[in-house]
């Protein structure tokens, strides 16, 4: 066969292929053991909420560990990994299509390992195996921290690999030892699981009950993070507001949390994702009012604005015990924004009950929806009821309340224009390369241009000023402005 001409790359792509062949031979190499040209790679994809985004840098830290490399495309990878969503049926499906868009490439290399993880994996288990035969792990999501061992197991035996932990329960460590941080912020998961059981939810069996972390084992893991450069943490959890209730004793909740990472010096501001109205306590009120660090963005998912419906959902509240706890916040923190999610054709939801929703949203005047159709999942309550909303009911009504949603920020929004707001910058635009994004403390998005490159770099995490020309309902857009921050927006 004639060899192929040196070309730009190629010294890379030999050693890549090289340490391909050495991992997929009988006489396998430890990854550690390869120089770093000759490492092998991992590409994963995550689907889903802030909580497998974390999973997954978790999941990298432990590959690069064992002296992986991170691959931008499958193709470069000896490795791909799907960390995987089962709230929803279309999640799923979206990752049997992107596995079916890998037969070729397993072909062509068959010691290629190919995983599914986390959410799916642990409510599938073995079934993964039998529709997408070109699978190699199935790994449930307590057993992250070995993955990269199980990998190695999958390559000496040359066969399939399924574990899934039958009763999840947390990690003992939520991290390995940290490598320098990446970015301004990071996000920490402060518990797992849920121990509510609204009908129509699979993450009680897909994560098991709430195990929240150790307050200490937080603070050492943010001190940690901080002193890498870190300055906004983001706390996650199921229901981030239930945090310490399962902990013996007089353990901190999440209020005291906030109250102890507040003390933290260069730590600069604190969100919260994803929360449970059922656990807005007095206390969480409070810290609101008090902790200027803690982010006047606040997740709290309505779902639904009629009672029935909520009843239904065993939501464990009413429309009118909602509106009591946003009236709450609100008087402590005037300038809080809310987001929320909404699931719309709940079985048995009539024209009325979606207009109690529509009217909640209207009344409340949230930032920002994710709203939902509503799609019946094995192993929930609702499952078993049902599914009587018929499908184009459902996506007219997604789409009028989606439509509803943009006309209440796009008011919220107008409010500023003409103003001048502080925010923090976040990251740079994909589309517009002169374009950066940074938020608010109450969640706004604003849009400036910076035509300078090394500017441009040089404020990724830092705070600026903005005054504000126009709106949309997605966020604010403007010019920067070169005076000294004042107070925080």
């Amino acid at each position: 066969m004639q060899s192929e001409p040196e070309t730009q790359g190629a010294p890379e792509r030999r050693a890549r292929d090289f340490a391909m062949t050495a991992i997929e031979r009988s006489d396998w190499i430890p990854p550690q053991d390869l120089g770093e040209d000759l490492a092998p790679s991992v590409h994963l994809v995550t689907f889903g909420c802030q909580m497998n985004k974390y999973d997954s840098e978790l999941v990298l830290e432990r590959f690069l560990a064992r002296g992986y490399r991170v691959a931008e495309r499958a193709e470069e990878a000896s490795v791909v990994l799907f960390n995987t969503c089962s709230v929803r049926e279309h999640a799923e499906e979206r990752v049997y299509s992107h596995l079916g868009a890998l037969k070729e490439l397993k072909r062509e290399r068959p010691g290629l390992v190919i995983g599914v993880v986390g959410c799916m994996a642990q409510r599938e288990g073995a079934k993964v195996l039998k529709r997408a035969p070109l699978v190699d792990l199935v790994v449930g999501t307590r057993e992250f921290p070995q993955l990269p061992e199980l990998v190695d197991e999958v390559r000496l035996s040359g066969s399939p690999r399924v574990a899934v932990a039958e009763d999840p329960t947390v990690e003992g460590a939520e991290r390995p030892a940290l490598s320098a941080a990446r970015a301004h912020h990071a996000y920490v998961a402060v518990m797992r699981g849920c121990d509510l059981n609204c009908t129509y939810c699979i993450v009680p069996k897909t994560r098991g009950r709430v195990a929240s972390r150790p307050a200490e084992d937080l603070l050492r893991e943010v001190r940690s993070l901080v002193a890498q450069g870190v300055r906004e943490v983001t706390l996650l959890g199921q229901t981030v507001n239930s945090y310490g209730f399962d902990l013996p004793g007089r353990a901190l909740k999440l209020a005291g949390l906030i109250d102890r990472l507040s003390e933290i010096e260069a730590l600069e501001r604190i969100h919260l994702v994803t929360s449970h109205p059922a656990y807005v306590t007095p206390d969480l009120i409070r810290a609101f009012a008090e902790q200027p660090k803690l982010s006047r963005y606040f997740p709290l998912p309505a779902q639904s604005g009629s009672d029935a419906v909520l009843k239904r959902m065993k939501r464990g509240y009413t429309s009118g015990g909602y509106r009591e706890r946003v009236a709450a916040l609100r008087a402590a923190a005037p300038d809080l924004e809310l987001c929320s999610d909404w699931i719309v054709g709940f079985p048995g939801e009539t024209d009325a009950d979606f207009e109690q929703s529509e009217q909640l949203l209207r009344e409340i005047g949230f930032l920002h929806s994710y709203v939902f159709k509503y799609s019946p999942r094995p192993d929930t309550a609702a499952f078993e009821v049902a599914d009587d909303v018929p499908e184009e009911v459902k996506k007219e009504r997604n789409q009028r309340l989606l439509r509803l949603q943009e006309e209440v920020a796009w008011q919220r929004h107008a409010s500023f224009v003409g103003g001048v707001v502080e925010a923090r910058v976040g990251e740079r635009s994909e589309r517009f390369p002169t374009r950066l994004l940074a938020q608010t403390r109450s969640g706004h998005q604003v849009f400036f241009e910076e035509s300078d490159a090394a500017q441009r770099a040089a404020l990724l995490g830092s705070s600026v000023r903005v005054q504000v020309a126009r709106s949309t309902p997605f966020g604010l857009y403007g010019e920067r402005v070169f005076e000294t921050a004042g107070s925080p927006a």
